[in-house]
């Protein structure tokens, strides 16, 4: 099942449940969906096949473990169905937790409410399909909250791939076509009166067009496609 295992999935589900006290004032939440074929990347798999795409998905996930284990911030792995202990996420790292909510948005409001709750200062939220982002850029948008209670890294496909705040505001996570172009855009507008700061605009990985001329991901593509595959 790759990444993680199908055993005990109940038992290892009561870690949800565990509280910790924070050490930090600053947490992260990564957002992430359970690698299993045929449930990741549905839109680049119409293109490349689910095999190649849970493996670009399994790929870009510990893309996101190597640029967030370092972070000097509480660290939340937030799944989408069930976690397990022993995964690509060090449970001595990474803090293990259930998404909850009926869409993206109620999903991601629950999670910063959960965070706050537990007294952090600062929380940000960052899926895990960005293989533009860095260590370094994470850091800076802690230093942007600095001077501002919001921060925003815009995506080219029209939403963002992380935010961050220094209280829950649940506006920004309601009535939203989440997956669509309008996302970032009516985002901004519920901001409007807030002091917030765009980071730089980066790409993330939802179709063949996102991968067919990076290198790196040349290596998971099936036989039949190439670079000039349309």
């Amino acid at each position: 099942m790759g990444l993680l295992s199908s055993k005990d999935t109940s038992g290892d589900n009561e870690m949800a449940f565990d509280f910790h006290f924070p050490t930090s004032k600053k947490a992260l939440i990564i957002f992430t969906r359970n690698p299993e074929l045929g449930k990741v990347k549905t839109r680049l798999a119409k293109s490349v096949g689910d095999e190649s795409a849970l493996k670009i998905y399994k790929f870009l996930l510990k893309h996101t473990v190597e640029i967030t284990e370092k972070l000097n911030v509480d660290k939340y792995v937030f799944y989408s169905e069930n976690m397990h202990r022993s995964d690509i996420w060090n449970p001595d790292i990474f803090r293990k937790k259930l998404q909850t909510g009926n869409d993206l948005g109620e999903r991601m409001k629950n999670a910063f409410a959960e965070i706050f709750g537990m007294g952090y200062e600062k929380v940000m939220i960052v899926g895990s399909d960005i293989y533009e982002l860095k260590q370094k850029n994470i850091e800076a948008a802690y230093d942007a909250l600095q001077t501002s209670n919001f921060v925003l890294g815009p995506a080219t496909d029209g939403g963002y791939y992380l935010l961050g705040m220094k209280e829950l505001n649940s506006e920004i996570f309601q009535n939203k076509n989440w997956g669509t172009s309008t996302v970032l855009e009516a985002t901004l507008k519920d901001l409007k009166d807030e002091k917030h700061i765009l980071l730089e605009e980066r790409n993330d990985i939802d179709y063949y067009a996102d991968v067919k001329d990076l290198d790196v991901f040349q290596q998971f593509l099936p036989p039949y496609l190439d670079k000039n595959f349309l």
